[in-house]
């Protein structure tokens, strides 16, 4: 699945999927239109709008994320290039 931007230059961002993730959705980066005011939040539930395999981005556990390499909550500002990077949830023992 591959995303991208409309011939009008509408602001993107640009995001990446990790670990189980990445084999899941059978992709490893995508480019996604940017909204105004969007959020982490928002981006998840638009990509698990998407359908299968895609709504499993709202499982049960939360997704670990980071923008621009740094982490984030659900609530963290998007704002256009930047990098948003997906996490599988981690478990530990």
């Amino acid at each position: 699945m591959m995303m991208s931007a409309s011939p009008q230059a509408e602001p993107t961002i640009t995001v990446k999927f990790f670990a189980s993730l990445r084999e899941r959705l059978g992709t490893d980066e995508l480019t996604a239109p940017l909204s105004a005011g969007a959020t982490v939040a928002d981006l998840i539930g638009t990509l698990a709008e998407q359908g299968t395999p895609w709504d499993s981005l709202k499982g049960d556990r939360p997704l670990l994320v980071a923008v621009n390499q740094a982490m984030v909550k659900p609530s963290h500002p998007l704002k256009p290039g930047d990098e948003v990077a997906l996490f599988p949830p981690v478990t530990g023992g």
